[in-house]
C-alpha cells in the first residue's frame, strides 16, 4: 500500500507474509515548537513522558493523561499524575529511566529544561517538544500549541474556551471595586519580590489588586530591607503553607515594624500560582475572592 507524505513505513516481512503486501506506517507530522525548533512528532503518540509539572497538568486537561508514562519530580496536579513513575528532577532528569519507559515523545519546557536534555533527546532519537509560556495568554497560546503537538486541537481549544471565560469572570467581578496594594516576597533573606512582566504581577492585577513593585523592570528583583520599609506596604500577600507565617515575620526586625504585619492585614497566594497550567486560573480566582470577598 503506498503511504502518503508524514508517514514512516516499515515493510517487515511478517507483515508482507501475513497481509499480504500490507505496510506496518507509523504517522507522524512535523511542527516548530515555542523555541524555533522543528521537531519531527508521532501523530497519535501514546508514551509520553513529561519534563515539568505544569506540563503534566496541561496534558491531564487536555484528556491524554492515559499516555502519560512519566513525570519529573514535585508533580501535584492533578492528583492521580502522582502516581507516574517519575524520570527525576526538573533540570537533570535521568535518561536511564526516561529510556527504560520507552517514550515516543518528550514535553519540556524552556526555563526549566537545560540544553542538555535536549542533546540527550536528539542523541537517543526521542521527539521533544518544548513549549514556552509567559502570563495567561502564553497558557493559553501553549495549550494550543500542546493540542496541535498531541494531535487534539479540539480538546485543546474547548479547554481555553473554558479557561479564558474563567479569567474574564474574574475581570468582570472585581471591576470597578477598590484596588487592593500589596507586597509579595517570594524570598525572606535576601528579599526577592514581584516585578514588572511577572506572571504573579499580571495574577495580582488580575484579581483586582496592585504590586506595589510593579515599577521595577527586573521579572524577580532582589531589594533591600530599607526599600520595603520604604514603601510602607499596608498589605501582604503571602504563598499559602509557607514555612514564613505572619507569628514569625513580627518577630523579624524591618518586618515588624511594616504596617501590613503591625495589622494583620494579609492575604494568601495558593500554590497553584506556581504553575504555569491550567490550575493557575484556581489560584487567579482564590485571590480575587480574598481581595473582594
Amino acid at each position: 500500500m503506498r503511504c502518503r507524505a508524514g508517514l514512516r513505513c516499515m515493510l517487515g516481512p511478517l507483515w508482507l507474509l501475513l497481509f499480504g503486501g500490507a505496510v506496518a506506517c507509523h504517522a507522524s507530522h512535523t511542527v516548530v515548537d515555542e523555541t524555533g525548533r522543528t521537531v519531527t512528532l508521532p501523530d497519535h503518540p501514546r508514551r509520553i513522558v513529561s519534563l515539568v509539572p505544569s506540563i503534566t497538568d496541561d496534558v491531564y486537561a487536555l484528556g491524554a493523561g492515559d499516555d502519560v508514562v512519566g513525570i519529573s519530580d514535585f508533580v501535584k496536579y492533578p492528583a492521580e499524575a502522582t502516581s507516574k513513575p517519575t524520570v527525576g528532577s526538573i533540570l537533570n532528569p535521568s535518561f536511564e529511566k526516561i529510556l527504560s519507559l520507552h517514550p515516543d515523545l518528550l514535553l519540556g519546557q524552556k526555563v526549566q529544561n537545560l540544553k542538555g536534555v535536549v542533546d540527550e533527546a536528539e542523541r537517543f532519537g526521542i521527539p521533544l517538544y518544548i513549549i514556552d509560556p509567559h502570563g495567561f495568554a502564553g497558557i493559553f497560546r501553549s495549550i494550543a500549541h500542546l493540542g496541535d503537538a498531541l494531535n487534539r486541537q479540539a480538546q485543546a481549544a474547548a479547554l481555553d474556551a473554558r479557561l479564558e471565560a474563567r479569567v474574564a469572570a474574574v475581570r468582570a467581578s472585581v471591576k470597578g471595586k477598590p484596588v487592593v496594594s500589596v507586597f509579595l516576597p517570594v524570598s525572606y533573606d535576601p528579599v526577592i519580590t514581584t516585578g514588572k512582566g511577572s506572571f504573579l504581577t499580571e495574577m495580582i492585577e488580575l484579581a483586582g489588586g496592585h504590586s506595589i513593585t510593579d515599577d521595577i523592570a527586573q521579572e524577580w528583583p532582589h531589594v533591600s530591607m530599607e526599600a520595603v520599609i520604604a514603601r510602607q506596604p499596608r498589605a501582604l500577600l503571602m504563598m499559602r503553607g509557607g514555612s514564613v507565617t505572619p507569628a514569625i515575620l513580627k518577630t523579624r526586625p524591618g518586618w515588624d515594624a511594616l504596617p501590613a504585619v503591625q495589622t494583620g492585614t494579609i492575604y494568601f497566594l495558593d500554590r497553584k500560582s506556581s504553575f504555569s497550567s491550567p490550575v493557575a486560573v484556581d489560584a487567579l480566582e482564590d485571590l480575587a475572592r480574598q481581595f473582594h470577598p
